[in-house]
């Protein structure tokens, strides 16, 4: 008896001038279709010929569309450097092109990205344009530097422990300028209590006789060394920030300029909100300037928006959201979006999907610093957090300032919180219904005060 072989029906090629790439710190391995040609697996150096001539190799065998795991900062120069030849690339989370089971290989793991990508499988991550990513790339360098000062400012601390200095349980900050000036003088060798409590500044709450307390200690000679080199540590630090910040306003300036103004009437954009109190690590430039230009909006006017919360969205996003098409495609990118896993036609989870994405980050503690606002947004975090407890009403909050955020720059609108005050009038019809009904119940009754 003979069987009939169903025909089995093989995934349409979306990319069929496609190669998948598996990246290690010292080498590639670039796997092509296998009908170019007899080798179509082939292992590559990361030096720089080399990966011209891996880049040459697929020019030869017509590969236009490259596939690439995100590993570590290894990708960085072979994305960058295969983006000089023309190749259309696509950048994947590797938690989303997990292999079968069993035979882990680099060479499999090449051609599953390979396969994946020619059937159409795989998304590519979003990465802004290339002047963004340099702004990113300097901003993440400062926040380096800056850890690096905190761990001196520890080192120092230490030192004048060991010594019975209590300068920091006196001073909240002794980077400061009277913490400084005293740390200063003592290095110059002033070990007099009574002499460096007259440096104290007039707004340091502690009394002079406090302060000479904490200064009086033993001011060993091996200790005075270890804060020297720990002072002149933080100090370096700080002066590479200064260069770092000279440099990112530097890159800032080259974006054009997104204001509308209206050249026929010859009307001036509106003006900037009222201009936020400087942190201890913000720039030393004029930011919300910077960012109100770049963007077209003034977004501190958001209630939790920050100017350094603005420049961490611009690095990690850019000003150009065209590649989402929606507020929905933008949420579910950051991770803010309900995640739903259906089976069965049942939703077994809906919980937003676990992500490192810095802009989410963002979002979500500037939605955390609006637990006490007296905002719109402060009074939707509060009910929402009454409502599903706290972590789900940071997520929903975040949510919320995304779509707001979304909705401004895709426009170019200003923030208005007067849209917003039917919602908070029908929230406070409800609320008052509600606290009504409460105190019927307890056999009491709700008299509206009179506070004139």
């Amino acid at each position: 008896m003979t069987i009939k072989k169903k025909k089995v029906k093989q995934m349409r090629m979306i990319h069929p001038n496609a190669a998948g790439i598996d990246i290690g710190a010292k080498e590639i391995y670039i796997a092509i279709p296998e009908e170019r040609g007899e080798n179509t697996v082939r292992r590559f150096d990361c030096f720089t010929d080399d990966l011209h001539e891996a880049a040459k190799w697929m020019k030869k065998h017509h590969i236009e569309s490259i596939a690439m795991e995100s590993t570590g900062v290894y990708w960085i120069p072979i994305y960058q450097l295969f983006e000089s030849y023309g190749f259309e690339q696509y950048l994947v989370n590797a938690r989303h092109v997990k292999n079968v089971p069993g035979r882990k290989t680099d060479v499999k793991d090449s051609q599953w990205l390979q396969y994946l990508h020619t059937v159409g499988l795989l998304d590519s991550s979003y990465i802004p344009e290339d002047r963004v990513v340099v702004i990113r790339s300097l901003l993440r360098h400062r926040d380096s530097l800056i850890k690096t000062a905190s761990s001196h400012v520890q080192h120092m601390q230490k030192a004048l422990t060991q010594m019975n200095i209590q300068l920091h349980n006196v001073i909240s900050d002794i980077t400061g300028e009277t913490g400084l000036k005293i740390i200063n003088s003592i290095l110059s060798g002033n070990h007099d209590p009574k002499k460096l409590s007259e440096l104290k500044n007039k707004r340091i709450k502690a009394t002079k006789k406090t302060i000479m307390k904490s200064l009086t200690g033993n001011y060993r000679e091996e200790h005075l060394f270890t804060l020297r080199q720990s002072l002149e540590s933080y100090q370096f630090c700080h002066q590479q920030i200064q260069h770092c910040d000279e440099e990112i306003e530097k890159r800032l300036r080259d974006f054009e300029s997104n204001l509308n103004i209206d050249q026929n009437n010859s009307k001036s954009p509106p003006t900037l909100g009222p201009k936020q109190r400087k942190a201890g690590n913000s720039p030393s430039f004029d930011l919300q300037e910077h960012m109100y230009r770049i963007f077209g909006t003034d977004l501190t006017r958001i209630d939790g928006i920050s100017a350094v919360t603005v420049q961490t969205l611009f690095s990690e996003i850019g000003s150009n959201l065209d590649k989402f098409p929606t507020a929905k495609h933008f949420c579910s990118w950051l991770g803010l979006s309900p995640q739903n896993k259906i089976s069965g036609g049942r939703i077994l989870s809906s919980r937003t999907k676990k992500t490192r994405n810095k802009a989410a980050q963002a979002f979500r503690i500037s939605a955390l610093s609006l637990s006490r606002s007296k905002s719109y947004l402060g009074d939707f975090h509060r009910k929402m957090k009454a409502r599903n407890g706290a972590p789900k009403a940071i997520t929903a909050t975040a949510h919320k300032l995304a779509r707001i955020f979304y909705k401004l720059v895709k426009e170019k609108l200003n923030y208005d919180e007067s849209i917003f005050v039917n919602e908070q009038n029908r929230y406070q019809t409800q609320k008052i219904k509600y606290l009504k009904k409460q105190a019927k119940s307890l056999g009491l009754q709700l008299v509206e005060a009179d506070l004139n």
